[in-house]
C-alpha cells in the first residue's frame, strides 16, 4: 500500500458512526415502546432475553400490533404483554443450526506435549468442547435481516457459552489461538473471515454479532488474530485479503477513539473508549435506567455513554472506571466514566497492533506503510512513557483526563505494556519488581483483577482468563530469569485453579475466583457462566507452553513421583 493510500486511511475513513444511524435502525430490539415496556415489565430474569428473540413476522406487523394493544392502555399489563410475545416472538437461538467443526479431530499434537496425565486427559476434555461451542447461523438470518438482533456472519462461529450466544469480538483472540492448537485452521479462519465481513460491513467490529452492539465495539485484537494464523499456516492469501480491513480498523480507532493528552508542554495522542450513544443498553436495558435514576437528563445520557464505553473496554464493569465527584479513582457504578481514562492496556495493545501492521506491510512487500506503521508505534511508545509510565511506581498506569493524574492502583492491565513488548530502557525490571510488590501475587487462585471489592466482576476476587494470559505472556518475555519463572508459577496456579473447578463442576467458566480451592467467580450484572471460549484457549496455551513442567497436584498425576515415594516407603520398612 502507498503512503497516500494509507494517509487516506488515517484522515477519511468513514467510521461507525457515519455509517449508522444512531444507535440502530430496529424500533423493537435497540429503541422504542415495545423494548421499554418488555424489559420494564422484567418478563424475564436476563434483559438479553427478549432482544435476543426473534420476530414471527414483519417489524411493521409487530409495530402496528402493538401500537393497538398500547392505545387501550398505555402501559400495557405484563400478562398481555406476555401473550403478545408468545403470539409474536420466538424464543432465543432459534436463528443457529446444529453445526459440529469438520476439521475437528481426536488427537492434536500439542497434548504430547502435557507431561501430566490429569492435565492431558483435562486438555482432552477442553479440546472436545470446542464441538459444543461452534455454531452456524441459518441462511434465514441473511435472507429476513428484519427478523433478528442476530448479525449474519458467512462462517460458522465459535461462542463464548451461556448466555452469550452469539460472536464476540475480543474473546476470539483466545479462542482462535486455542484452535489453532487444536488444529482447526479451517475454523479458525472462518472466525477471522467473519470478523473481516464486519469490517467491511461497519467500518470496524462491534462489540459482538447483535445488532445493538453495532455502535461499540471491543479491544482490537483483529490484527494479532491474523498473526496467530499467519504464523501457523503462512496464508499469504489471507493477508493481501486481510491487510486493507486491517487498515480499516486501525484508521476507526485512531479517527474515533483517540485524544490528545497534554504532558509538560508536549502534546501526545493516545487511545480511548468512547462510545457516543446515550441510551441504555438494550441487553441491560432496566439496569442502566434503575441506575440513572435521580439524574438529570444530561447526566443520564453521560452515565449510559460511559457505561457503553465500559463495555467496550470488555471490562464491564470495574472500579478501574470510576471517577468521583471529587476526581478520584473511587465511588460506585454511577461514578463510571470510561471515556475520561486513557487505558494502559488499550494503547499497549495498539502499539502492538501498529508493530505488526508494519511487519505484514514487510511482507507484502509495502515498506513505505511499513515506515508509517513503525513510526506511529515509535510515536505511541514515547506518549506512553510521558503520559503512563510511572518511574517512582514502576508500572505504566491508567490516566485520568479529568485531573491530568494517574491512577495507581492496582489492576493487571498496568502490566500490558510487557505482553505488548511496547516499552524502553529498563522498565520491564522495574514492572516485574512493581508486580511483586503490588500485594496481587498472594492469592491461591490467580492475580485478581483489581484490590478493590466494589461487586463488580471485574473487581477483586476475580480472576479473568485473557488477564491472566497477558500478565503471564508478558512475564515471559522479559530477559529475565526471574521474571520467567514467576510466569511459570503463575501459570502453575492457574492451570490448578481451572483444573480444580472443572473437576468439581464439570465445567469451565468464564471467570474464577482469586480465594478458596477452585471455585468459579461472581458479582456483576449476570451469573457466572459456563463454556467458555476463552478460558478454554488460555488453558490450552499455557498447557501446550508450559506442559512439561504443569502438574494437577493429583495423587496420581506423576508417576514419577508415585514410584519415588513406594521406594522411599520400601527403604523405610526395610530399615525397620
Amino acid at each position: 500500500m502507498s503512503s497516500w493510500l494509507i494517509l487516506l486511511c488515517f484522515t477519511v475513513f468513514i467510521s461507525c458512526e457515519n455509517v449508522l444511524p444512531p444507535p440502530c435502525d430496529s424500533e423493537i430490539y435497540c429503541t422504542g415502546s415495545i423494548l421499554d415496556q418488555v424489559q420494564k415489565a422484567k418478563l424475564y430474569d436476563d434483559d438479553k432475553y427478549f432482544v435476543d428473540m426473534k420476530l414471527k413476522v414483519a417489524p411493521d406487523i409487530i409495530l402496528s400490533a402493538f401500537k393497538n394493544l398500547s392505545s387501550v392502555s398505555p402501559t400495557v399489563p405484563r400478562e398481555k404483554l406476555q401473550e403478545f410475545l408468545n403470539m409474536y416472538f420466538e424464543k432465543p437461538g432459534t436463528e443457529f443450526e446444529t453445526w459440529t467443526p469438520p476439521d475437528w479431530h481426536s488427537n492434536p499434537a500439542f497434548l504430547n506435549k502435557i507431561k501430566d496425565t490429569q492435565l492431558r486427559e483435562w486438555a482432552l476434555n477442553i479440546h472436545q468442547l470446542w464441538k459444543l461451542l461452534g455454531k452456524k447461523i441459518q441462511d434465514s438470518v441473511k435472507d429476513h435481516a428484519e427478523l433478528y438482533s442476530q448479525i449474519y456472519m458467512p462462517y460458522p462461529v465459535v461462542v463464548p457459552g451461556g448466555r452469550f450466544r452469539e460472536l464476540y469480538y475480543w474473546d476470539s483472540y483466545w479462542v482462535i489461538n486455542g484452535l489453532l492448537l487444536s488444529e482447526m485452521r479451517d475454523t479458525a479462519k472462518g472466525m477471522i473471515q467473519n470478523f473481516l465481513h464486519l469490517v467491511d460491513r461497519y467500518g470496524c467490529v462491534p462489540n459482538g454479532g447483535r445488532i445493538y452492539y453495532e455502535r461499540r465495539s471491543q479491544p482490537p485484537f483483529l490484527t494479532l488474530m491474523v498473526e496467530s494464523y499467519y504464523q501457523v499456516t503462512k496464508d499469504k492469501e489471507l493477508l493481501r485479503a486481510a491487510l486493507p480491513r486491517l487498515d480499516q480498523e486501525y484508521s476507526f480507532w485512531m479517527q474515533n477513539r483517540s485524544v490528545l493528552v497534554s504532558v509538560n508542554g508536549n502534546n501526545h495522542s493516545l487511545n480511548r473508549f468512547d462510545v457516543q450513544v446515550g441510551l441504555p443498553r438494550p441487553e441491560s436495558y432496566t439496569d442502566d435506567l434503575e441506575l440513572a435514576e435521580g439524574l438529570t437528563e444530561a447526566s443520564k445520557q453521560q452515565l449510559w455513554m460511559d457505561l457503553k464505553a465500559g463495555a467496550e473496554s470488555g471490562w464491564d464493569f470495574s472500579s478501574r472506571w470510576y471517577i468521583s465527584s471529587t476526581g478520584q479513582n473511587s465511588g460506585t457504578l454511577k461514578d463510571t466514566r470510561t471515556s475520561q481514562i486513557v487505558p494502559s492496556d488499550l494503547n499497549a495493545l495498539l502499539c502492538r497492533t501498529e508493530k505488526v501492521l508494519a511487519s505484514f506491510h514487510r511482507i507484502m512487500g509495502s515498506n513505505e506503510s511499513a515506515v508509517q506503521y513503525e513510526q506511529a508505534a515509535q510515536n505511541r511508545l514515547r506518549a506512553m512513557d510521558a503520559v503512563l509510565w510511572d518511574d517512582q511506581q514502576g508500572a505504566w498506569f491508567d490516566y485520568n483526563l479529568q485531573t491530568g493524574s494517574k491512577h495507581l492502583q492496582f489492576y493487571p492491565s498496568n502490566l500490558a505494556p510487557l505482553w505488548a513488548e511496547c516499552y524502553s530502557d529498563e522498565k520491564a525490571h522495574k514492572a516485574v519488581e512493581y508486580l511483586k510488590g503490588s500485594g496481587a501475587l498472594k492469592y491461591p487462585n490467580g492475580v485478581p483483577t483489581s484490590l478493590v471489592e466494589s461487586g463488580q466482576q471485574w473487581d477483586y476476587p476475580n480472576a479473568w482468563p485473557p488477564l491472566q494470559h497477558m500478565l503471564i505472556e508478558g512475564l515471559s518475555k522479559v530477559p529475565s530469569e526471574d521474571a520467567k519463572q514467576l510466569a511459570e508459577d503463575l501459570a502453575q496456579k492457574w492451570i490448578r485453579t481451572n483444573w480444580k473447578a472443572y473437576t468439581t463442576y464439570e465445567a469451565m467458566f468464564e471467570k474464577y475466583d482469586v480465594n478458596g480451592d477452585g471455585k468459579p467467580g461472581g458479582g456483576g450484572e449476570y451469573e457466572v457462566q459456563l463454556g467458555f471460549g476463552w478460558t478454554n484457549g488460555v488453558a490450552l496455551q499455557l498447557l501446550d507452553q508450559y506442559g512439561a513442567s504443569l502438574t494437577s497436584g493429583s495423587r496420581h498425576s506423576s508417576p514419577g513421583l508415585l514410584l519415588i515415594f513406594l521406594l522411599l516407603l520400601s527403604l523405610l520398612f526395610t530399615l525397620h
